[in-house]
């Protein structure tokens, strides 16, 4: 049995040990029946929130919290128990603000290897096997029912060296530049102009699930976060808001990422 099987079956025996049914169970940790379902089965992982609102219900004393963090850290769950992984490709809809860095999903393998590689805190292993999980995520914008992507970006982005690698940064941008192509792919910028506005705090994306579920993901200096909680999701929804009205609109964006281009040349 694996470490993921282990906890889908410590979740149903909670349930079922009190004699409810999901919907019941449901309605006492505030969630649906069809989202207890999906946990239970392995088809939607379960979120820190999920887990404490259950240790909550049940008065267990975080114990379902302590073994979801216990499986991540120790890289004993499968990849589904990443949760933002899953979350990405479930996505019908990707809301992405970047202030710092071109975004994975649309990054050259050569760049992805260049940020990996800045400050020299991950192994070559380590590198290889991220640059490799990049790449693969980017394969849900060239499936047959891609999300619609809609990402804005901080001006310094397309300036920001890289290496000091000429080359590598003109065939970024030059790829950036290709992908606005795609109908389903939206990119905006910030421009200068823009002077101070929300987004500077820190970069995020929003997912949006085919039940219309909204979830976040944002990044800091030692881990990562997945945000499913209504209060954290209408902060971010309204930053992404105010961001989006500072940016561009497509085209001049294009325009501009175009012109940031030929200065690498």
């Amino acid at each position: 049995m694996t470490a993921a099987e282990i906890l889908f079956d410590e979740l149903r025996y909670a349930r079922t040990a009190r004699g409810l049914n999901q919907d019941e169970f449901g309605r006492l940790i505030s969630y649906s029946g069809t989202h207890v379902s999906a946990v239970e089965t392995g088809t939607r992982p379960p979120t820190s929130d999920y887990v404490a609102a259950i240790d909550k219900a049940l008065k267990s004393g975080g114990i379902f919290v302590r073994l979801l963090d216990r499986l991540v850290a120790l890289d004993m769950a499968p990849v589904w128990l990443r949760e933002w992984i899953t979350f990405e490709k479930q996505a019908i809809a990707l809301r992405w603000y970047e202030p710092a860095f071109v975004p994975g999903l649309l990054q050259t393998e050569a760049y992805a290897y260049a940020t990996l590689r800045a400050g020299g805190l991950l192994t070559a292993d380590q590198i290889t096997q991220r640059v490799r999980s990049r790449m693969e995520r980017q394969a849900i914008l060239a499936r047959d029912d891609p999300p619609d992507v809609v990402i804005v970006l901080d001006a310094a982005v397309l300036r920001r060296t890289v290496n000091d690698d000429r080359t590598l940064m003109r065939e970024q941008l030059d790829h950036l530049a290709s992908i606005v192509e795609l109908s389903h792919v939206h990119i905006h910028v910030v421009p200068d102009d823009a002077g101070l506005y929300p987004g500077l705090q820190g970069g995020f994306i929003l997912a949006t699930l085919p039940d219309d579920t909204i979830v976040g993901h944002t990044d800091y200096q030692v881990r990562s976060q997945t945000i499913s909680s209504s209060g954290e999701i209408a902060t971010l929804r309204k930053t992404w808001e105010a961001v989006l009205r500072d940016a561009l609109p497509r085209r001049p964006s294009l325009d501009l990422i175009k012109e940031a281009a030929k200065t690498w040349t």
